[in-house]
């Protein structure tokens, strides 16, 4: 007779010790179980421990699916699942096929058991056969269909069980899901909220430190796995601020300008802001070669009392930088790194939620504002987030505001503009000299 599988003896021999939060999960017998975490807090291990547990009990047969919006991110927990499995349990594994996403282990029972990773960005391989156990990880960057109609159907017939984790992003279907585990609303469900401070592993200093350097959405969400109306978007208040207009440049005005360069066949935009914080001209450019975005660049910047721009130095920035120079205008370098850009970014976001901007009406600049609140962030497996906009959509508009913005500071008192490296004085110096 197979010997019933004890998690807590396979998590010793696996070198696995789960904190309080995880092993709150692991417990759990729910059909449904809904994880929603901060970052680090240990959901990959959890799901991939679990993963395993499931495979080990004893049965003829059983498969068990880890699904992820890419394989990219399914490719987490699976790793996960596979280092284990061959650091711990290389006697059980009957066959790894890792550009298959596929480990097949001999369970407790002497049956076979099969682990796949599986990507939802093609639907029609999540259809087919039913399903032991089903773990998702980012499960709310899943559009709700794939829940609906493709994973939650495959656990029926072998009355299977869903462990859900993500870190929250805004109040989505996930977000139901999740309500109902709480409260005892409906028995089938179990769930958790488990901010990053839970994990007992983590540094509290360091989590503080984030929290005095990101916008308090992102931490919450992030780092508080909180479920925020909106989140997900790191703008808010865009159309709040969207209420300027283009204006012709005044005799008396310092104006700066943050420059967004691309490649030829990419788009590139200059945005021109004053002292009060308003962006009074975007210039946004398609497919112009190098010579004839110099010239419309540094015609833009002299219009605007030779405005002085901060430009995206990194890669093919570099040589339309040196040409700026040349041309006589006043620019200043800024390199991207992950560091810089997240630093650009989030002032960018500081400014609008404290409403220190304006920016044009949305029938002025349909693109920016389109790009503005389609920006979202991520967590890296290293805990840092990260920006970006989403497949299909230019972020140049908001590197350009971004880097218009870094330049603006609003302190007690008279507002001016601050750009490094460059002092202020510097800058009255230049418009002195016209």
């Amino acid at each position: 007779m197979a010997r019933r599988l004890s998690k807590r003896a396979l998590f010793k021999d696996l070198g696995y010790e789960p904190h309080a939060g995880q092993l709150a999960v692991h417990l759990s017998k729910a059909p449904r179980r809904v994880l929603a975490s901060g970052v680090r807090w240990g959901k990959t291990l959890c799901a991939a421990m679990e993963a395993l547990a499931a495979a080990l009990e004893p049965r003829e047969r059983s498969i068990g699916w880890v699904v992820a919006p890419t394989y990219d991110l399914s490719e987490r927990v699976f790793s996960q699942v596979v280092i284990t499995a061959a650091s711990h349990l290389r006697h059980r594994i009957v066959s790894l096929k890792e550009h298959e996403h596929r480990i097949v282990l001999r369970n407790m029972g002497g049956g076979l058991s099969e682990i796949r990773g599986k990507s939802a960005d093609n639907p029609v391989s999540l259809l087919g056969e039913g399903l032991d156990f089903l773990i998702i990880d980012e499960a709310s960057r899943l559009k709700p269909a794939i829940w609906e109609s493709h994973l939650s159907q495959r656990l029926i017939d072998k009355k299977g069980w869903a462990l859900l984790i993500s870190t929250p992003r805004g109040k989505g279907w996930l977000y139901e899901l999740w309500r109902r585990g709480q409260e005892q609303r409906d028995p089938a469900y179990e769930s958790w909220n488990a901010p990053s401070w839970t994990n007992p592993r983590l540094d509290r200093e360091l989590i503080e430190g984030e929290r005095a350097r990101l916008p308090e959405r992102v931490f919450r969400q992030e780092f508080g796995a909180e479920f925020l109306e909106g989140s997900g978007s790191v703008f808010r208040y865009v159309r709040e601020a969207a209420t300027g207009s283009f204006q012709e440049p005044e005799g008396d005005q310092y104006y700066v300008a943050g420059l967004a360069l691309a490649k030829v066949e990419a788009v590139a935009v200059s945005v021109v802001m004053n002292r009060k914080g308003e962006a009074v001209c975007v210039d946004r450019f398609h497919r112009l070669d190098w010579g004839l975005q110099v010239k419309r660049i540094s015609a833009a910047c002299e219009r605007f009392n030779n405005a002085s721009v901060l430009v995206d130095t990194t890669g093919a920035g570099e040589p339309i930088y040196e040409a700026l120079r040349a041309a006589g205008c006043y620019v200043d370098p800024y390199p991207f790194t992950q560091r810089s850009k997240n630093s650009l970014i989030n002032n960018l976001s500081l400014l609008l939620e404290r409403r220190k901007l304006v920016i044009p009406r949305p029938e002025l600049w349909p693109e920016g504002i389109e790009e503005l609140e389609a920006f979202e962030y991520s967590v890296t497996e290293a805990g840092s987030v990260r920006t970006s906009a989403p497949s299909g959509i230019h972020d140049d508009c908001v590197i350009g505001l971004a880097l218009a913005a870094w330049q603006f500071k609003n302190d007690p008192g008279p507002s001016r503009f601050i750009v490094l490296p460059n002092p202020w004085e510097r800058r009255k110096e230049r418009f002195q000299r016209r």
